[in-house]
């Protein structure tokens, strides 16, 4: 990686917690139950997630934590290694790592993960999320779009 390709992974890394820890930060302060953004389609919901994606295995916030973590250096390690000019890859390790590491910090801090973002079409309900789980989803869309790394052979 490049000082470049450094720098770039750093910004979107910073940023991308950064902006989840200021929204989850803000989620905390509304009311409990459902605010309607766009009546029937978008609602703020705020909830404490103590598991992992939609709730599942609650109570196992260490692991989960110490996992995120291990995920964090892994990241680190690939983006390192990731050959100059493969900007998309590196975009997309700094969003994992970033939404990794926001929801890391909630875990942390609170022992849970605050989510607050409710899609649904009327009655039928999406779970609910933040802005590091919209950050990890985007994150291995774009790496599944990069395709599997380019191994140079040595003879």
């Amino acid at each position: 990686m490049t000082r470049r390709g450094a720098l770039m992974f750093a910004v979107i890394f910073v940023i991308t917690a950064g902006i989840d820890q200021g929204t989850k930060a803000w989620a905390r302060t509304l009311d409990p139950g459902r605010h309607a953004v766009i009546a029937g389609y978008w609602d703020w919901e705020p909830a404490q997630n103590p598991g992992a994606a939609f709730s599942t295995f609650p109570g196992g916030t260490a692991l989960l934590a110490l996992i995120a973590a291990g995920a964090l250096v892994a990241i680190g390690v690939t983006a390192a290694r990731t050959p100059p000019g493969q900007r998309l890859r590196l975009a997309a390790l700094a969003l994992v790592a970033g939404g990794a590491l926001g929801n890391l910090i909630d875990r942390v801090r609170l022992g849970s993960v605050t989510d607050f973002v409710r899609w649904r079409i009327h009655d039928h309900l999406w779970p609910i999320f933040n802005v590091a789980d919209a950050a990890l989803l985007v994150g291995v869309v774009l790496l599944l779009a990069c395709g599997a790394p380019s191994r140079r052979l040595s003879a």
